[in-house]
C-alpha cells in the first residue's frame, strides 16, 4: 500500500507491505516497508525471511542440543559413572572436581558459549545475499 486507505488492509494482512514512498500511515501500518519503488524489495524481503527462519530453527535446535546434553551434566548425572569408576579420572578433576559435579565457572562458560554461538549463527544474515 502507498495511500491513507490502505492502512485498515495494510493492519488485516498477514504480512502488510508498504512503499517507501507512500505516506507515513500507510508505513507505520505495514510489516514491511520497501524503501525503493522496486517491487524486487518483494523478492528480496521473502528471501530474507526465509533465510530467518532457517537460522531461527538452527538457533533453537543448537539451543536445545546443548541444553538437553549439558544441564544433566551440571546437575551431576556423570556422578554415578564417576563413582562405578572409583573416583573421577585425574584428568578431569578440573572439570568435575573430587565428587564428579561440574564446576560451576565451566557451567556459566558452557552457558555464555551457548548465547555467543547463537548470536554467532545469527550474525551470518548480515551477509546474506538477496538477489
Amino acid at each position: 500500500g502507498d495511500g491513507i486507505n490502505d492502512a485498515p488492509a495494510l493492519v488485516q494482512a498477514d504480512v502488510g507491505m508498504a512503499m517507501g514512498t507512500g505516506t507515513d500511515v500507510a508505513m507505520e501500518s505495514a510489516d514491511i516497508t520497501l524503501m525503493r519503488g522496486d517491487v524486487d524489495g518483494v523478492i528480496h524481503a521473502f528471501n530474507l525471511s526465509r533465510a530467518t527462519i532457517r537460522i531461527i530453527k538452527q538457533n533453537l535446535f543448537w539451543a536445545f542440543f546443548y541444553n538437553v546434553l549439558l544441564i544433566p551434566v551440571a546437575a551431576g548425572a556423570l556422578y554415578p559413572v564417576f563413582g562405578a569408576l572409583g573416583g573421577v579420572p585425574d584428568g578431569l578433576h578440573f572439570f568435575f572436581g573430587a565428587q564428579g559435579f561440574l564446576n560451576p565457572v565451566l557451567a556459566a562458560l558452557a552457558m555464555a558459549f551457548s548465547s555467543v554461538s547463537v548470536v554467532t549463527n545469527s550474525l551470518r544474515l548480515r551477509g546474506l545475499r538477496l538477489q
